[in-house]
């Protein structure tokens, strides 16, 4: 089985127990207030697993899963390693994706956060870093060319997360967004060069 849907089954699996189980769902979610003064960083990374309801589970498993697919053979392709990568574009976004959260909210005892979107947003936008004009469906249904989807997202979730009011963490999408787009280059600076190529002849 691979990595993606090793994910997406573990991730289902876990949101299910903690649909049935508050204290789970108490546990694994998102403090800022635990991580820093209880030392509890393992929230860093179980918050992924757990999600609001089941609508909230099944769009980021199938945003996942459609990217996910593209992400492995991208990787394959232009740098190998491709589980290495894979795992750590996704568990790295998740949990670069919630720094600025925790920053802003450390002192915030009722600040909750849980899903998977930083992690999402990372492999999506690494999708989006290695083909910038291929269609992405905008909503499911208006085909847009990734690279303008993705300004758009950058521009969106940037003005939310200061305007905002909507109990969505906007910083998680942006910031898992943003490492989705530079872990490529960490790894491999020579695809900066590939990105400017794509970008330059749609």
């Amino acid at each position: 089985m691979d990595l993606t849907l090793t994910i997406i089954i573990i991730t289902a699996l876990a949101s299910i127990a903690a649909f049935e189980s508050p204290r789970l769902f108490d546990k694994f979610l998102l403090s800022p207030y635990m991580i820093v003064h209880k030392k509890e960083w393992y929230r860093l990374v179980t918050h992924g697993f757990i999600h609001a309801n089941w609508a909230h589970l099944l769009i980021n498993m199938l945003v996942f899963y459609s990217f996910g697919q593209a992400l492995m053979a991208y990787f394959t392709y232009y740098v190998g390693n491709e589980t290495i990568h894979f795992f750590v574009i996704y568990f790295g976004g998740m949990v670069f994706a919630t720094l600025t959260t925790i920053v802003k909210n450390h002192n915030n005892y009722a600040y909750r956060g849980i899903g998977a979107s930083g992690a999402v947003s990372a492999v999506m936008f690494a999708c989006i870093f290695f083909n910038p004009w291929n269609k992405l469906l905008f909503m499911g249904i208006i085909p847009v060319p990734g690279i303008v989807f993705a300004v758009l997202y950058l521009v969106y979730c940037s003005y939310m997360s200061r305007n905002g009011n909507d109990n969505i963490n906007h910083d998680a999408h942006l910031y898992g967004a943003i490492f989705g787009l530079v872990y490529p280059v960490l790894i491999e600076p020579a695809l900066l060069q590939h990105f400017i190529s794509k970008l330059m002849n749609p």
